[in-house]
């Protein structure tokens, strides 16, 4: 890299806290204790009311924005929209951004010591839920000495815990930011889950989650994974825009090797994930979007499960988004309309599939930006 741009937060360093108070999950399962990693972009004001968290998706992490040191190619995973003078501005808001408990980026997850045994958990790591998350997450707020989110933002998984925040903590959150997400996964979608979880579990290198004490990794498994996943996360649009039926080499080669551009695309995605992201990770994230349900626990009355909320909402989709369709979230917005609070939305016009809500299209940014702006008036009052 040769220079850091002036629209980004820059150089940053991620923090960690150890909390020894004991965590009870929905699973049943108790974490006696845990560290939790995250960064902070911008300063909090002396009325506290300017913080803003960010949660991230499935393969996400705590590095939103920024650089970690002069020699990273690439910055935090929402670069394109956090910063000074970007929709969520560093220069107006304290922006929290956590590592999700389970998660294989610094918080504590499977790949991490297991105090009981002296070894990783593998295994043995409780299942965690989007509500554990949150709970953990106002855990961290009350160190960092933040009563009330400004703001709470999150795609895909993220915008679930941004939901379940307002449903847990309606006096703690303001505002609430929910961007290509579902009040619930379909059956496809759990079927697709499932089938990406089948091909780590079967990996005769997983081991049952105990790879680590073999010094093995479920390579194969993990790359299907990824590579069924990515699948999900494109439109038919953008991969005949991209790659069509291109050949990579010009001709047919009647073979297994690489034939078309998507073939090669696809194993590079698949490449590039392992060694970077855990195989139990991956099955923890993918559970936890599995059993997320909030009306659940109201007999299937999504609108009963959100009469609670206080914060104002922004509801954000992208028209070629199948995994996670606009009609999933305007079943987050009549909910929440049906209780008669305040919400907004917008259905954009994209051709980048779930993976829209990472870009920067011009419409999302004005909507997005618009929003803080409003955001941000409120924090100033």
């Amino acid at each position: 890299m040769k220079a850091i741009p002036p629209d980004s937060v820059g150089l940053v360093t991620p923090a960690r806290l150890q909390f020894s108070e004991p965590l009870a999950l929905s699973s049943g399962g108790v974490l006696t204790d845990y560290d939790l990693v995250y960064e902070t972009y911008g300063a909090l004001n002396a009325e506290a009311s300017n913080a803003v968290l960010i949660c991230h998706a499935l393969s996400g992490s705590h590095h939103v924005a920024g650089y970690h040191s002069l020699e990273d190619s690439k910055p935090g995973w929402w670069e394109q929209h956090v910063g000074p003078g970007k929709s969520i501005d560093s220069r107006r808001f304290f922006i929290v951004a956590c590592n999700n408990l389970g998660s294989c980026f610094g918080s504590t997850g499977p790949a991490s010591q297991n105090p009981a045994t002296g070894r990783p958990y593998g295994p043995d790591f409780p299942m965690v839920t989007v509500r554990d998350w949150v709970e953990s997450q106002a855990r961290l707020a009350d160190r960092l000495g933040i009563r009330r989110w400004a703001a709470v933002i999150g795609g895909s998984l993220g915008g679930m815990q941004a939901l379940q925040w307002a449903i847990d903590y309606p006096e703690r959150v303001r505002h609430a930011v929910i961007i290509a997400a579902a009040p619930k996964l379909t059956a496809q979608n759990i079927a697709f889950n499932e089938v990406a979880r089948q091909a780590i579990l079967t990996d005769p290198d997983f081991h049952e989650g105990r790879f680590y004490d073999h010094g093995t990794e479920p390579r194969r498994g993990l790359r299907l994974a990824r590579m069924l996943g990515h699948i999900t996360y494109l439109s038919d649009d953008i991969m005949r825009e991209k790659f069509g039926r291109d050949l990579r080499g010009g001709k047919l080669n009647f073979d297994y090797q690489v034939a078309f551009e998507i073939e090669s695309y696809l194993r590079h995605q698949a490449d590039s994930f392992v060694g970077r992201f855990d195989a139990n990770t991956y099955l923890l994230m993918t559970k936890a979007l599995d059993y997320f349900d909030p009306a659940g626990a109201t007999e299937g009355d999504l609108a009963r499960a959100l009469s609670g909320i206080k914060a104002d909402t922004l509801v954000l989709s992208f028209t070629s988004d199948w995994r996670f369709a606009p009609a999933r979230s305007r079943e987050i917005v009549k909910a929440l309309h049906d209780n008669d609070l305040n919400v907004s939305y917008a259905e954009i016009t994209a051709s980048h599939g779930h993976d829209a809500f990472l870009m920067r299209i011009p419409r999302y940014v004005d909507i997005l930006t618009a929003y803080m702006d409003r955001v941000a008036s409120g924090a100033d009052a």
